[in-house]
């Protein structure tokens, strides 16, 4: 039998003379499409995606100006790796992370080296993969095993340093994050390390709550730790959000390479640095921090090309974008933009906290990123996940999940603020949270199996 599912219907008034009725989604037609047909087709079925600018969910830059946007349809086609082809957008890959460099205080930003990614999850997977070939590498030298490798870091990391463990067979230690030691602070850190660590992975920013974990503190124990044990223990840090938000808004907060203790950094150009998906970098104290045989030298088209990724073709455009905002804004823009962020999430954050049904985690002074529980006293029979789902009524995407299994199910709710996103808009969000939070309060009684408040059905 024909699944309607299968297939794309065209409107009457799009189909032309000649052309079908219909397009197969899953299998190539048999028959071409006009190219203003296909867009349509394509344009009306993405219409029912969310609204990327009432996104409070995501990271990612939902918004350049103009010019950003001209400057990106002249370098959709260019592909980073293409040096040879590309010299200039590789030069500017280069003026970017050695701009970076300078910002995260580089003792001699010209001896460091760095690199473009297409994410902060692949800059993950590089800072971690050098940390593993370096103790690797010492190791041989002592001539002792390279077998079980860990890296130590908070229940509260993002999935991505799950998977790096995962992949290249490392083994995660994760110290639990509780009510009273909210972020990895340096407590109990001599229990995770032994000869076998190869780091500590420090989040400026972590993804569940946007709070800072205090990198000079974690350095401090790991001082600690090498004048009991001898064991000298590097630093990644994950910025990739509080990186482009700290330089600019907590400009007195050490984190960076003023910390001898901190070998790596990476943060997303895509997030916080303003530019659209996918861009990330990471950046290295200096070159002897990144193992030169991590680094692939290969001829392609006609160059000699050395190459440190985990993707081979990528675009470059991001790379240009990323050069352009950095010229256009400077340390001046770049601190007005990501205050204004910030000042949203405060007033954000103020007004969720002053509601009697909630108690928030953080208040948004790190990165403009905040979480907030739903009191359980008195006892409610509505939850965050219903709040999510009558929000998500009005357009707004705000998540409830739950927290790392330490903290024994508590869920939160939390919110981004990105640039974009205005205090005229924060306002019209406020009163209609308000308005979802009194709907539920009002119906607040027993409902029947698998109903939701919003009168959604749970599956």
């Amino acid at each position: 039998m024909l699944n309607t599912r299968d297939f794309t219907q065209l409107n009457p008034m799009l189909a032309r003379p000649g052309e079908p009725v219909s397009a197969p989604r899953t299998r190539l037609g048999d028959t071409e499409l006009l190219p203003e047909t296909a867009y349509q087709l394509v344009h009306d079925e993405s219409m029912l995606d969310g609204n990327a600018r009432l996104n409070l969910a995501t990271f990612v830059s939902t918004w350049m100006d103009s010019y950003a946007d001209r400057l990106y349809a002249e370098a959709f086609d260019k592909n980073a790796i293409d040096k040879d082809e590309y010299p200039q957008t590789a030069a500017i890959e280069q003026y970017c992370w050695r701009m970076l460099a300078d910002l995260w205080h580089a003792p001699d930003p010209a001896a460091t080296i760095g690199t473009s990614t297409t994410g902060s999850s692949e800059a993950c997977m590089l800072g971690g993969l050098a940390l593993k070939r370096r103790w690797q590498h010492r190791r041989q030298a002592e001539g002792k095993s390279t077998a079980k490798p860990n890296l130590v870091m908070s229940s509260a990391v993002q999935v991505c340093w799950e998977k790096f463990c995962n992949y290249w067979d490392v083994e995660a230690r994760h110290v639990p994050i509780s009510l009273d030691h909210k972020v990895l602070d340096g407590t109990d850190l001599d229990q995770y390390i032994d000869e076998n660590t190869i780091g500590v992975v420090a989040i400026m920013g972590v993804t569940y709550t946007g709070m800072y974990e205090p990198v000079a503190a974690i350095a401090a124990a790991l001082d600690r730790i090498q004048l009991q044990t001898g064991l000298d223990i590097p630093i990644h840090v994950d910025g990739a959000s509080g990186a482009m938000i700290a330089p600019f808004c907590q400009p007195d907060l050490i984190w960076d390479f003023r910390l001898p203790r901190v070998a790596s950094i990476n943060t997303s150009g895509h997030k916080y640095g303003l530019v659209y998906p996918g861009l990330g970098w990471v950046v290295w104290r200096n070159e002897s921090l990144l193992p030169e045989d991590l680094i692939f030298r290969v001829s392609y088209l006609g160059g000699d090309m050395p190459t440190f990724a985990l993707n081979f073709s990528r675009p470059g455009a991001q790379v240009l974008l990323q050069y352009y905002v950095f010229l256009r804004l400077g340390r001046p823009g770049y601190t007005r933009v990501q205050e204004g962020a910030l000042d949203v999430a405060r007033f954000l954050a103020m007004s969720i906290g002053q509601m009697d049904q909630f108690e928030l985690w953080n208040d948004g002074s790190d990165i403009p990123v905040f979480a907030w529980m739903l009191r359980d006293n008195p006892p409610r029979e509505w939850s965050l996940y219903d709040l999510s789902d009558r929000l998500r009524m009005q357009g707004w995407q705000v998540p409830a999940y739950p927290m790392p299994v330490d903290l024994g199910g508590l869920t939160v709710q939390r919110i981004v603020v990105r640039n974009g996103m205005s205090m005229d808009l924060a306002d019209r969000f406020i009163a209609e949270f308000q308005a979802a939070v009194d709907y539920l309060e009002r119906l607040d009684g027993p409902l029947p199996q698998g109903a939701s408040r919003s009168g959604a059905f749970r599956h």
